[in-house]
């Protein structure tokens, strides 16, 4: 780890200086939630916190964040910012909350608006192109981000002055005028946007996901952003973008440079020597200059890399080497010709020319040992290849080994659980056979006594309404007359004589009531019950069981009629009688209705108010 800091501070000293020149980027955050004439939104506070954050991991030099805006506000922020775009290369603003569309252009709606007639929102509402004007000043990018195309409650309500004037769903399309403008919608023009299930609305969610990835281009984020947001709406919403770029990519955020990366040795991952060896050997073999080469044969004096390091380094001297011998045997030759132009004595000249011969033969020899020096090198690394392969290789057969005693171990532990579920299997039936042999027959359970299926299938005769006799166990005529009746109602043939295990099925089968519940004169269906009947003071139950006013008779003079022959008068009381209503309901599957006049029900068993198996006869 000595190796990388000192390599690091070594390189920096080697790299050339330069002003660090960074782009200008500023951005202003609206979020409107808490509006006061219309019901609250949820998520814009929400969105603008996330996107803010977004922004200042970013690495924005300005983010201002603006929560609940009334229109003196908006005003102040846009005027402010546009303050702060002038000396800007990206200006960014953006605005989650309601908006409205009037007459084709797009206005953002503080929390203070009112909008109660359509000329309201020339008042009381900023229009896009004000915030158009407050990024203009920005050199680079200008961006624009509206998730304001919300359902709006306003337009609903609100009053139109002129017939002809148009109050649009959603937003209107927009053309950028100015170049390198980008204005981006959450949903497409004329079409509204979610607020979100969650914390964020879909369109801030897929924002901060993509639009500030370093390197990534603007355009590119917003196809990202797009079709995060469709399979989020299950194809309901579609964000749209309209630009003035160019050709060129536009990333929001530049991509990150390569740096070294300094791990604390508390810190760090523990690794063997030679791994550790070999990534220092890397970092200083793309490094590739002498001091780095020196610095990881300071720290690794003995091994194969170091070894490689010293001839990459002699390989270094040598190439020096053979640059310098270049450079003198072509100085000498330029001052030969030199001094033959300039007529100098011969034997200045002669000695100007074993000075050339000289500094070529330097020349030739150096060559010849960058040459040997590369061979070396070239040498080292075949070497460090076939030891890497072989390393490989032993490590390839490493783990195959391991992965065969694997599946050993695993087929042994499954062999071994077969044999002991086996085993207690076969322990168990023996311990099962064991006990069935000491077990007499009399301890054995009997099987059902045969006495109980009619005590069952009374139980639910009564049940579904056909049995209101006593369950005893006692197939009597009273018990067969239930089946009877149950059979009539359910539209079954069951046999009556005995009580069947079938009979029982098919009562048990039936979870409502079958058999219909008829009441006397006075009492009414209430549920499995019959209820008595009250009328209020005045009133009595009449005969078809309905609650009747009571009417007072006058009295009235009775004439004196004359005495009849006590022959008339056998003769009138012999006379049948007219028939009279009974006063009695009849309920069946057809429900409920009061007897008819002259007839009357006759009851097969009683039991309280509740009449079993009724007929109506009439006479």
């Amino acid at each position: 780890m000595r190796f990388l800091v000192g390599l690091f501070v070594s390189v920096w000293l080697m790299a050339p200086t330069a002003p660090a020149l960074a782009d200008k980027r500023v951005a202003l955050v609206i979020g409107n939630s808490t509006y006061r004439n219309v019901a609250k939104l949820g998520n814009p506070v929400n969105d603008a916190a996330a996107v803010a954050a977004m922004f200042r991991a970013a690495g924005f030099d300005s983010v201002e964040s603006k929560l609940n805006l009334t229109i003196s506000e908006m005003r102040k922020s846009l005027r402010d910012f546009g303050n702060a775009s002038r000396d800007a290369d990206v200006a960014v603003v953006y605005y989650a909350g309601h908006g409205i569309e009037l007459d084709g252009t797009n206005y953002l709606i503080p929390i203070d608006a009112t909008l109660e007639m359509d000329t309201d929102v020339l008042d009381e509402t900023l229009s896009l192109d004000r915030v158009l004007v407050a990024v203009e000043p920005a050199k680079q990018l200008r961006l624009i981000i509206l998730d304001a195309c919300r359902d709006n409650p306003f337009a609903k309500n609100m009053k139109r002055t002129m017939a002809s004037r148009a109050v649009g769903r959603g937003l209107a399309k927009v053309e950028p005028t100015s170049p390198n403008t980008v204005i981006a919608f959450a949903a497409k023009a004329g079409s509204t946007a979610s607020d979100g299930a969650g914390k964020n609305s879909p369109f801030a969610a897929a924002l901060v996901e993509h639009l500030a990835k370093p390197g990534l281009d603007l355009q590119r984020a917003f196809r990202y952003v797009r079709d995060d947001v469709l399979k989020a709406t299950n194809n309901t919403q579609e964000p749209y973008t309209y630009t003035s770029l160019g050709g060129d990519d536009v990333p929001i955020v530049p991509a990150a440079a390569a740096k070294p990366v300094v791990v604390p040795p508390a810190v760090a991952a523990p690794a063997d020597q030679s791994t550790t060896m070999r990534r220092d050997y890397e970092f200083a073999l793309q490094v590739g200059t002498k001091p780095a080469w020196d610095a990881f044969i300071e720290q690794y004096p003995t091994g194969f890399f170091t070894s490689l390091a010293k001839a990459q380094r002699d390989k270094l001297a040598a190439e020096a080497a053979q640059i310098e011998a270049t450079n003198k045997a072509k100085a000498a030759r330029e001052e030969q010709i030199r001094l033959a132009a300039e007529g100098a004595k011969a034997s200045v000249q002669a000695k100007a020319a074993e000075q050339a011969i000289a500094a070529d033969r330097a020349r030739i020899t150096a060559e010849a040992a960058k040459k040997a020096e590369e061979a070396k090198v070239a040498e080292a690394e075949r070497i460090k290849a076939a030891e890497a392969a072989k390393a490989e290789a032993k490590e390839a057969e490493r783990v195959k080994a391991a992965e065969a005693a694997n599946v050993t171990r695993e087929t042994k532990l499954v062999e071994a659980q077969k044999a002991r579920d086996e085993k207690l299997a076969i322990d168990q039936k023996a311990k099962e056979d064991r006990l069935a042999a000491l077990t007499p027959p009399a301890a054995k359970q009997d099987p059902p006594a045969a006495l109980d299926l009619p005590r069952a299938l009374q139980t639910e005769l009564r049940r579904v309404g056909c049995n209101t006799g006593a369950v005893d166990g006692n197939w009597n005529a009273v018990a067969q007359r239930s089946l009877d009746l149950f059979n009539k109602h359910a539209g079954m043939k069951l046999d009556v004589k005995t009580a069947s295990a079938d009979a029982l099925d098919a009562v048990k089968g039936k979870t409502t009531r079958v058999c219909p519940l008829v009441c006397e004169h006075g009492f009414r269906a209430d549920g499995d019950q019959c209820t008595r009947i009250t009328c209020r003071a005045g009133y009595e139950v009449g005969d078809d069981n309905t609650c009747e006013k009571i009417e007072t008779k006058k009295p009235v003079v009775k004439r004196d009629e004359p005495k009849r022959a006590p022959s008339e008068r056998a003769k009138t009381e012999a006379a049948p009688a007219k028939p009279q209503a009974s006063g009695q309901m009849y309920c069946g599957s057809a429900g409920c209705r009061p007897v008819a006049k002259g007839c009357h029900l006759d009851t097969q068993a009683r039991n309280g108010n509740i009449i079993l198996s009724p007929r109506e006869i009439c006479d």
